[in-house]
């Protein structure tokens, strides 16, 4: 995909999210703004994605729709996991964690079967797909 049409397409769904009003193609109750500081640049990066609310926790897939490498936000927040959360509902300072063990295991197995999709992406790939906890800065 054309590099240029993705940023000014995250520049434009980012613009609408602020605004808060109804988002271009997407579903804003299932959009997330998060923000990581870039690994190399040092400088705060932010990306629309799709989250999943399971209980209390706020979830991010690094999927990139099955691509052979992690995303950029995704290595980004493994070298710094400071992050910014902005939900539909609220904002916080929050701490990246990615899942492991079982944890990992069963709450990626209830994804795949509520977004059949991300099985698609993980048949695609030898990699992992990280699963991305977003917990409120302490």
């Amino acid at each position: 995909m054309d590099r240029t049409y993705v940023d000014e397409t995250n520049r434009r769904v980012i613009t609408e999210f602020r605004a808060g009003g109804p988002v271009e193609g997407m579903h804003r109750e299932r959009l997330v703004l998060l923000t990581t500081t870039g690994r190399r640049s040092g400088r705060a990066h932010t990306v629309p994605m799709m989250f999943h609310r399971d209980g209390d926790r706020v979830l991010v897939i690094a999927s990139a729709a099955g691509a052979l490498r992690h995303p950029h936000w995704y290595l980004n927040l493994a070298a710094d996991p400071a992050v910014t959360v902005e939900l539909p509902d609220e904002s916080y300072a929050g701490v990246a964690e990615t899942l492991g063990g079982e944890d990992r295991e069963r709450t990626w197995a209830m994804l795949k079967q509520t977004y059949p999709f991300f099985a698609d992406h993980e048949a695609k790939v030898e990699r992992e797909i990280p699963v991305v906890l977003l917990r409120r800065a302490e």
